[in-house]
C-alpha cells in the first residue's frame, strides 16, 4: 500500500526549506522594537534549541545587542539594520528578476 502524502493533514504546508539568510532576515526584524528569546521562536517560527545558534551569530556580530530588562531583549543593532535594509533590497531585486524570466 503506498502512502499518500497529499491528505489533509498536510495541506498548507510549506515545502520548502527557509535559508538561513531568510531566517536571519526575520529575527533581525522581529528584535527592531526589541523581542524576547520567546517571542523569537513563535514569531519566526523556530524552536529553543534551533534559535541559540542564530542568536548567537547574530549577538557576535554586532547585529543584535542583550538588553537586560526582567530578562534577556534582544534588540536590533544599526549594524544589523543596515544589513535588514540590505536583504529587502536584494530580496526586491530578486523578485523583479524572476519575474522577468518567468
Amino acid at each position: 500500500m503506498q502512502a499518500n502524502f497529499n491528505d489533509e493533514s498536510n495541506r498548507g504546508r510549506k515545502e520548502m526549506k527557509r535559508s538561513k539568510h531568510t531566517i536571519i532576515s526575520e529575527i533581525l526584524s522581529i528584535c527592531k522594537g526589541g523581542a524576547s528569546k520567546t517571542r523569537i521562536v513563535y514569531q519566526a517560527n523556530l524552536n529553543f534549541r534551533t534559535v541559540n545558534p542564530y542568536i548567537n551569530l547574530l549577538v557576535k556580530n554586532d547585529l543584535i545587542a542583550i538588553k537586560q530588562d526582567k530578562g534577556k531583549i534582544y534588540q536590533t543593532t544599526e549594524l544589523g539594520m543596515n544589513l535588514l535594509d540590505d536583504f529587502k533590497h536584494i530580496s526586491s531585486q530578486l523578485i523583479e528578476y524572476e519575474s522577468v524570466t518567468a
